[in-house]
């Protein structure tokens, strides 16, 4: 009889990207925020989402836990020029704490970009008188937002506004994009934080998320998109978060307070209208 073959399984190497792949669509979204909003726009914002997802990716290097290169989405025809950028984690996730810091080492590492950003941009904004006849988008400004900028130019009289530096606007979207990451739904960010706070009971949390979502979406188109893609995101990997096998194991006290930390983040970043178009024009 002949023996049995002996199999030479060898496992799949990690950290293999293609390389060019993430360059041209990171240049591609040079070209497209640079259009957008100029230079000072184009590092501002790619400043902020770079360090979120290298804050990502260099989390999932110290786990060993497979994970891409950032990818950056270009969008040449838009607001903003770019919708966000993004990393693919390959393997499932085995621990908790590892989960959570994964998942909270991306908004962190960003807001810690944005906050100065902000403050820079803020400063080098003017205040000026709305013409009688505009008509036009007008941003919503987050909490942290309208600290430093009432910090900066105290409170703008009736018919005037802060006229944003490219800068400011960087950080506006960089606020927006790490209070949306922040949502407490599946395989978000914030996802991740409230499964390894809550465990399962967090498939509540991202009902109340959803809702919310359909609620503000009355209220501001600009939620509309957001809450059909978190509709389609549900449809393809579900509400519940995929379960680690530590589950029950309570995070220990410095994560928990993390936690609170991005709590904090979210209610700093968000805002209920992000975009409203405004009409001044007398009728």
């Amino acid at each position: 009889m002949d023996p049995t073959p002996v199999v030479d399984w060898q496992p799949r190497p990690k950290f293999r990207d293609r390389t060019w792949l993430h360059v041209l669509l990171f240049l591609a979204t040079v070209a497209t925020t640079v259009l957008t909003g100029g230079f000072a726009y184009s590092a501002t914002i790619l400043a902020i989402l770079g360090c979120h997802e290298l804050g990502h990716y260099l989390a999932c290097r110290y786990y060993d836990v497979d994970a891409s290169l950032p990818f950056f989405l270009p969008m040449p025809i838009s607001l903003t020029g770019t919708l966000g950028a993004f990393i693919r984690i390959r393997e499932p996730i085995p621990q908790k704490r590892m989960l959570f810091d994964i998942g909270i080492a991306g908004p962190i590492a960003g807001f810690l970009v944005a906050v100065p950003a902000l403050v820079i941009g803020v400063a080098m904004s003017t205040v000026m008188k709305m013409p009688d006849d505009f008509v036009g988008l007008e941003l919503g400004e987050p909490l942290l937002f309208k600290l430093v900028s009432w910090i900066f130019w105290g409170t703008q009289p009736d018919g005037y506004s802060l006229n944003v530096h490219p800068i400011a606007f960087g950080a506006w979207f960089g606020l927006l994009a790490t209070a949306l990451n922040l949502f407490p739904i599946a395989q978000l960010d914030g996802g991740h934080i409230a499964y390894a706070v809550l465990g399962r009971r967090s498939t509540y949390v991202s009902y109340i998320a959803l809702g919310a979502a359909v609620v503000l979406s009355f209220f501001a188109s600009s939620w509309i998109v957001w809450t059909v893609l978190m509709i389609v995101m549900f449809s393809r990997v579900g509400i519940a978060h995929p379960p680690v096998f530590d589950e029950e194991v309570a995070l220990d006290r410095p994560r928990q307070m993390l936690a609170l930390f991005a709590l904090a983040m979210l209610i700093v970043c968000f805002t209920p209208v992000p975009i409203e178009f405004k009409d001044l024009i007398k009728h």
